[in-house]
């Protein structure tokens, strides 16, 4: 069974969506985080591309795992608890911060 040219186009566009969407969100989400923050600190004290590289291997890697669970349990749980989920330990998380702050 093979794919008409439009269904092929339709994949083709809907993966190009997918990098852009993805890449964009990385993008906006990394702007001034901690992570970026340290990255500047060591590239200021270390050699610039060893720190660009280990960043850059170590964010590849963290991506790569988020991938692979999302991947996984995406295909076993409801998006409804998935989401649902997300909220509560980010609500969670949100509190205790809070809290060792104050």
């Amino acid at each position: 069974d093979e794919l008409t040219e439009e269904e092929a186009q339709a994949a083709q566009k809907n993966t190009r969506n997918a990098v852009v969407a993805a890449s964009v969100a990385f993008f906006l989400a990394e702007l001034g985080d901690k992570t970026m923050l340290a990255t500047i600190t060591l590239a200021t004290k270390e050699n610039a591309f060893g720190t660009w590289l280990g960043s850059t291997l170590g964010m590849v890697a963290a991506d790569a795992l988020a991938i692979l669970v999302g991947y996984h349990l995406g295909s076993r749980l409801p998006e409804k608890t998935i989401r649902y989920g997300a909220s509560v330990l980010f609500v969670v998380f949100g509190i205790l911060l809070i809290a060792q702050g104050i």
